[in-house]
């Protein structure tokens, strides 16, 4: 039987979300719906609601969560009624040619729930990331839930779902860094952050946080940074390069996401290194590099799509660390808020005064 819970709703391009009922309806074939726990105020549910996404209003708002399942649809085998899940964007197929290559984490087919949530008129709604996950029970592919520990905490372990595997994972995943590595990251929000613990987790020797933010500096010393940079009062480019040895980081990560930044990123890097893109830009920006330079510093240039995570392998090792004490998730949960305290978090969000906001229930 259909069920009707709370929701955040953004209805139209950047209009203040508000809270709505919404239809939640039984799960079907492959299908489940949990109960959300804590769902992360990450910038992507900003993106949607000022339209940076797509323009399928209205969207039911939120994907970074963890909760227990409450009922599944016919043929789930992988996760059961009572487990404690962390929700995921990237419910692999198994049948793609890059699952069929061995490389889930780039599939290209991923699955979300077939049946549509509505608004009480029967309106249907357009879940940011295939999740929806600013409501009290939400409906989704059986595969987007990733059982781990249930002995973690909710609100640390659901920034798994997105910022903080995206940033660890742009470290460890997408740039490699090895053991005694040399890495520079720019922007140090809460994805940068993630990307410091990262490196630091990777064994890296010197990580330089950079940002125009000395709290967020200041973050990022506390959890990893042996250096930092700020780049209103500093080239980080050259500060980068005096920091090591004249030559650049190994390897870069630029989670800000902007020309600018990422332009700073490719320079800052030493011959034959890593740049890595994990911060989102939006779809009028462009870059403009001397192809020259793009062949003649070699090295590898990528972009880092969830963190290039495998949601089954990468969620249940990190809960492990987390419970291990070797892994702050801790560190990442600035406050966490009601259900309807969403809008004043994208509002602190543009301030830069949290790493997260987490909605708790």
């Amino acid at each position: 039987m259909a069920q009707q819970v709370q929701g955040v709703i953004a209805r139209a391009k950047g209009e203040p979300v508000r809270i709505e009922t919404i239809v939640v309806p039984d799960p079907g074939p492959g299908e489940a719906v949990v109960r959300v726990q804590a769902c992360g105020v990450c910038h992507t549910d900003l993106h949607y609601r000022e339209g940076g996404i797509n323009d399928d209003f209205p969207f039911l708002l939120g994907h970074e969560a963890a909760g227990v399942v409450e009922s599944v649809g016919d043929g789930v085998t992988e996760v059961a009624p009572g487990d404690f899940v962390i929700l995921n964007w990237r419910a692999v197929c198994g049948q793609c040619r890059a699952c069929l290559r061995g490389r889930p984490q780039y599939c290209f087919d991923t699955h979300n729930a077939k049946q549509k949530m509505t608004l009480l008129d029967g309106t249907e709604l357009s879940p940011a990331l295939g999740i929806g996950a600013f409501a009290e029970k939400t409906l989704v592919a059986a595969g987007q839930c990733t059982k781990v520990d249930p002995a973690a905490s909710p609100a640390a372990a659901g920034l798994l779902g997105c910022g903080v595997m995206a940033g660890i994972g742009a470290a460890i995943n997408t740039g490699n860094v090895g053991r005694g590595d040399s890495v520079a990251v720019i922007g140090c929000g809460g994805v940068g952050n993630a990307a410091v613990v990262g490196a630091r987790l990777a064994g890296a020797a010197k990580i330089i946080a950079v940002d125009i933010d000395d709290k967020k500096l200041e973050t990022a010393k506390s959890l990893g940074a042996t250096h930092t940079v700020n780049s209103r009062s500093a080239d980080p480019v050259e500060a980068v390069r005096e920091l090591t040895d004249g030559n650049g980081a190994d390897v870069v990560i630029e989670a800000v996401g902007r020309p600018e930044t990422y332009e700073q990123a490719f320079y800052a890097r030493d011959l034959a290194g890593t740049v890595v893109l994990v911060g989102v830009p939006t779809p009028d920006m462009r870059i403009d590099l001397p192809l020259l330079d793009v062949f003649g510093r070699g090295g590898a240039l990528k972009s880092s799509w969830y963190g290039d995570c495998l949601p089954s392998r990468d969620f249940p090792m990190l809960i492990d660390l987390y419970q291990q004490g070797r892994l702050d998730l801790d560190a990442f949960v600035t406050e966490t808020i009601a259900l309807a305290d969403v809008e004043k978090a994208f509002e602190r969000m543009h301030h830069g005064d949290v790493l997260r906001s987490v909605v708790v229930f």
